[in-house]
């Protein structure tokens, strides 16, 4: 059993200023992006450099937001939508928490095509660039949901087990950094191998949809499930499902993809 590192969730704190490590892991994760985007070759095939790259990631940015508040209300709290109707403005309020990687997801690839669309680029080309530096993102939102001492996993009474601030007295799956390491670092290296040698432009964003599908589908069953919905079934989660969704997108849009090189 390890007692959760004490950490304070802000790095700063100066009266109503508050710099949290949980923020700092979204600009890390768009800094790390715009550079791993930026010394691909297809980038550079593409001008996408320079004001061009800055500005697609300031729409992923407003995407990512937009999308994973959008998300997580109508994904995990879909039996309390009638609070929000009443309180529109709950469903922006992203300082009171609440994120989902699924629908800030959706948000990212319809900023990208939003993007690609006005600034005349092929959105296929784009989205591959884009996809292979996700894992690094998702690396450090993890990080900051461990710091933080939220999403972790169920019970256990394995050796690693760790007890965190808000379930005390039992150890939990330290499911966040299994997150970390599975879709983060493993996703990272499998895909960052692959981009220069996959031919077909989509391809790599299919093969992201499958690997972190699968992989968050597994860590599933070591997190703990969310309050407000519990197991469908007793057995599957809100997560799960929608993992098994994005592993059927990746299914359909490989055999609809365009076949030659890119």
């Amino acid at each position: 059993m390890i007692t959760f590192p004490k950490i304070d969730p802000n790095i700063i704190e100066l009266g109503p200023f508050k710099l949290r490590w949980y923020g700092l892991m979204y600009v890390l994760g768009f800094l790390a992006a715009y550079f791993l985007i930026g010394v691909q070759k297809g980038a550079h095939r593409l001008g996408l450099q320079g004001k061009l790259l800055q500005d697609l990631i300031f729409y992923m940015a407003l995407g990512l937001v937009v999308g994973a508040r959008l998300g997580y209300v109508l994904f995990y709290q879909f039996a309390n939508l009638g609070y929000y109707f009443k309180h529109p403005i709950e469903i922006i309020a992203v300082w009171h928490g609440g994120m989902s990687f699924h629908g800030g997801f959706i948000g990212v690839v319809l900023a990208a095509m939003l993007f690609s669309r006005v600034r005349g680029l092929p959105f296929l080309q784009v989205a591959d660039l884009v996809i292979v530096t996700a894992p690094v993102g998702l690396f450090f939102g993890r990080m900051g949901n461990f710091i933080n001492g939220e999403l972790y996993g169920r019970a256990t009474s394995v050796p690693w087990g760790m007890i965190f601030p808000s379930s005390p007295g039992v150890p939990r799956h330290p499911s966040q950094l299994y997150e970390a390491g599975l879709e983060g670092v493993l996703l990272f290296i499998v895909l960052w191998a692959l981009k220069d040698r996959v031919k077909r432009p989509g391809a790599m964003v299919a093969l992201f949809l499958a690997g972190y599908g699968a992989m968050r589908f597994v860590v599933e069953f070591f997190r703990e499930p969310d309050a407000q919905i519990g197991l469908f079934l007793g057995f599957f989660s809100m997560g799960q499902f929608l993992c098994l969704a994005m592993i059927l997108a990746a299914v359909i849009l490989f055999f609809l993809l365009p076949r030659g090189a890119d």
